[in-house]
């Protein structure tokens, strides 16, 4: 049976937080299914010693880390999900989709 510090590892990796005292750097312009970059479709990375934060205003965005692919997470209008730095991940909007992804420092 796992230990509870094994169960914290294993949420921290299903369910990363960025960690405080980081701050808002830029915000990329709004991105729809038809608008959205293809490099972000495609396993990429934010930069080292940056975290990414996808927040979705209307429609749903499928985000998958590229180390957990059977493990997708849906995001619905409203929600958001942190990005660790240099970790592989992409995105799959919905038809209906906008976002927005910030980047803390």
């Amino acid at each position: 049976m796992a230990t509870t510090d094994e169960f914290e590892r294993i949420e921290s990796t299903m369910h990363p937080e960025m960690p405080p005292g980081l701050h808002l750097q830029r915000t990329t312009a709004e991105f729809s299914a038809q608008t959205v970059p293809s490099g972000l479709l495609a396993a990429h990375r934010v930069a080292a010693s940056t975290w990414g934060r996808l927040r979705v205003s209307s429609g749903s965005v499928t985000f998958v880390f590229e180390d957990e692919p059977l493990l997708p997470r849906v995001l619905a209008a409203g929600d958001h999900i942190d990005i660790p730095p240099s970790r592989h991940h992409h995105v799959e909007p919905a038809t209906d989709a906008v976002f927005v992804v910030e980047f803390y420092r």
